[in-house]
């Protein structure tokens, strides 16, 4: 397949930010070698968690609101309303403007992780996408998003 986003879903757009972002929360090597080293072209944490829920409002309301435009299904929903509620429980805890550490050292961060990855793996996989493929850059997920 030609890379994400499949434009097959009436919502691809949001449904790329939101797999954008999780595949980042998913991957402890991204996050050691790209969040942590202060690398510049993917955004913070913050701004991950912002494209979960800048338009999807999935701080609000559930994923199942979405199947059908942003989710394939509700089993993907139920799996992305957990990690959405695990990593926003952190980001309220250390707050929007803390340090990468205080997310990445937080005890329950491993749990969002291993939830974001589960996510991740079912929405690439049914996008027809390598999950394991290194996380797309904020420039390339932009182009994307603007010619698929």
């Amino acid at each position: 397949m030609g890379g994400m986003p499949l434009n097959d879903m009436p919502w691809w757009r949001w449904r790329s930010n939101v797999r954008s972002a999780l595949h980042m929360i998913s991957d402890p090597v991204f996050q050691r070698d790209v969040w942590r080293a202060g690398l510049p072209g993917y955004g913070d944490i913050t701004d991950a968690v912002y494209r979960i829920v800048e338009d999807t409002w999935l701080d609000n309301w559930s994923a199942e609101k979405y199947v059908g435009t942003i989710f394939r299904d509700s089993q993907e929903a139920a799996l992305v309303d957990v990690a959405v509620l695990r990593v926003l429980k952190i980001l309220h805890q250390v707050g929007a403007d803390a340090q990468v550490d205080a997310y990445l050292d937080h005890p329950a961060w491993p749990e969002a992780v291993r939830a974001a990855r589960e996510a991740h793996v079912r929405m690439a996989t049914a996008d027809g996408e390598d999950p394991d493929a290194p996380p797309r850059t904020l420039e390339v997920l932009a182009i994307l998003n603007r010619t698929a």
